[in-house]
């Protein structure tokens, strides 16, 4: 239905307030929605990795822009060629319904994540990351501390902080800056219940 584009690391893909003619998925690499607020602080509306449909929206143009972190390749559909195969075919509209679903789920639940303090918010992402990733044990971050703490709403030094305390109490280990080992998923969870 759509055309595949590949965009560069960190290219954007589509800017806030463009129309929003497209939907996308990503098929390989990852993308950051984003918000540039009126002070220039940026906040991270969220992270898309493969499989995950983006670009979704209510109006016609995109709230926030989109950013390619890594070198991605996106399935691109008009999104008026999406609504009428949507009329025509049932699948295709209960596939668009169950995306629509996930973003509004993804959405409140970084809503609910923003009110936690600032390990409740580090473990919780860990987890999200982890279970987005299935992945056990180690996990590969696309995204940088920067781009992290502008999802929690933290500053860069806090998130910092906040992972070297999870080492020391022996829930986390960083080998790399952007490789952690989950040792205690169940400490993590209690920090995110």
């Amino acid at each position: 239905m759509g055309a595949t584009i590949f965009y560069d690391q960190n290219s954007e893909i589509y800017g806030e307030n463009e129309p929003a003619d497209y939907v996308y998925k990503v098929l390989s690499g990852t993308v950051r929605t984003y918000k540039v607020l009126n002070d220039g602080r940026r906040q991270v509306g969220a992270f898309y990795l493969p499989g995950d449909v983006f670009g979704l929206e209510i109006g016609d143009e995109h709230t926030f822009s989109a950013e390619a972190i890594t070198d991605s390749s996106i399935l691109v559909v008009k999104r008026s060629t999406i609504i009428a195969q949507a009329s025509r075919d049932n699948s295709v509209a209960r596939e668009l319904w169950a995306a629509t679903a996930r973003e509004l789920r993804r959405t409140q639940d970084h809503l609910l994540l923003l009110i936690k303090n600032a390990q409740e918010r580090v473990a919780a992402f860990l987890l999200e990351m982890a279970d987005r990733s299935h992945s056990a044990g180690a996990i590969e971050l696309p995204m940088s501390r920067q781009d992290i703490a502008d999802y929690l709403g933290l500053t860069i030094e806090t998130v910092s902080r906040t992972l070297t305390h999870f080492e020391t109490a022996a829930a986390i280990e960083l080998p790399r800056s952007r490789r952690i080992v989950l040792r205690n998923r169940s400490a993590l969870h209690k920090l995110n219940a």
